[in-house]
Parts: structure tokens; C-alpha cells; sequence
């Protein structure tokens, strides 16, 4: 691989990592709703999907996204519609409380949505395809480079979204009055409600 390609692929993806988008606001708000885990357990969800669009991206897949605009509005309807959802649950839960069996279960829950809201949102997709290439070396082993990329990716992905999510969920944790509860519910519904908003109207 390139020495100097690789270098500038990994400082451009510090860059976009450390830029608040969808998945670091989605563990942002599910640390504040659920505690620390959670919010590492969504980025670790949310990295996952990165790995699922990747992979397509390697096929080819995502090329299909261009040539179905269709398709492309009806995944990221979804994927609002998603979000939407959990921002509803999250206000109509705001006096939920902490611990217990229900917080074990929105901890177990954290990954699988982490993983849905990435999934759902296509523009991962496109982005990855028309992104990773352009710091492929054509003359070395193009699969090989395209892997360590993608793994450089993710890893990086994890770390910092992670740690978003953890830092929200100590916050979290040293508010567990029952008014401090119901404003970080209401504050996490209300992310939610904005990322979907924010997917529904991107183009």
C-alpha cells in the first residue's frame, strides 16, 4: 500500500469521524437514554453496519443505490421512519427509570439499533464506494489495500463514537433523579427525532 495514500486516508478519516453526524449523535443519545454499555454497544452496532456497506461497496452493491433512486428514498424514508420511532419512544418512556430489568433491556437493544441506523442509511453506502477508492494504489493488491482501509475504518469509527456514547452514558449516570431521568429521555427522543428529520429531508 501507498505509505503517503494511507497517511492521508487516515488523517481525512479522523477528520470525518471527529465531525458530529448521524451515528455519533445516535450513540450521543442512547448513552444519555441508557448508560455507558449502551452507548459503546451502539457504536459498535453502528460499526457493524459500516462493515455490512463496505463489503457491499466491494461488490458493487451499493451501485445500485445510483442506478434506483427509488430504492435509495425508500431505504432512507425507512431509516427516518426508524429514527422517528425510537425519538417517539423515548418521550412516551421519559419517566422510565434506571436499572433494572428494563435498562438491562435497552441495553441489549443498543447494538441491534446501532446496527439498524447505520444499515438504514444508504448514504453510507454511496459514500463508502465513491470514498475508499480514491485511496486505493491500482498497482499493489487492490482487495488486500480495500480490506486494511476498511478495517482502519471501523476500528476508528468504534473508538470515537464509542467513546461519545460512553462520556454520554457517565453523564448519564450521575443523574438519576427522577426530573434528571425525564430530561434525558426527552432530551435523547429529541435527537432521535432530529437524525430521522435530518435523513428524511437530506438528499
Amino acid at each position: 500500500m501507498n505509505a503517503s495514500l494511507f497517511i492521508a486516508y487516515l488523517v481525512t478519516i479522523a477528520v470525518l469521524m471527529l465531525t458530529p453526524g448521524p451515528d455519533m449523535l445516535f450513540c450521543l443519545a442512547t448513552g444519555l437514554k441508557s448508560g455507558p454499555r449502551a452507548g459503546m454497544l451502539a457504536a459498535a452496532g453502528a460499526a457493524t453496519g459500516e462493515i455490512v456497506h463496505i463489503a457491499a461497496a466491494g461488490l458493487g452493491l451499493a451501485a445500485l443505490f445510483r442506478s434506483a433512486p427509488a430504492l435509495f428514498d425508500a431505504v432512507r424514508l425507512l431509516g427516518a421512519a426508524y429514527l422517528v420511532f425510537l425519538g417517539v419512544q423515548a418521550i412516551r418512556n421519559r419517566h422510565a427509570g434506571i436499572g433494572g430489568k428494563s435498562e438491562a433491556r435497552r441495553e441489549s437493544r443498543a447494538y441491534l439499533r446501532g446496527l439498524m441506523t447505520n444499515l438504514l442509511n444508504p448514504k453510507m453506502a454511496l459514500f463508502t464506494i465513491a470514498f475508499l477508492p480514491q485511496f486505493v494504489d491500482p498497482e499493489r493488491n487492490v482487495p488486500v489495500q480495500f480490506v486494511v482501509l476498511g478495517a482502519c475504518f471501523v476500528t476508528l469509527e468504534i473508538v470515537v463514537d464509542g467513546t461519545v456514547g460512553v462520556l454520554a452514558g457517565r453523564f448519564h449516570a450521575l443523574l438519576e433523579r427522577p426530573r434528571a431521568r425525564r430530561n434525558l429521555n426527552l432530551a435523547a427522543g429529541t435527537v432521535f427525532l432530529g437524525l430521522g428529520a435530518r435523513v428524511a429531508l437530506e438528499r
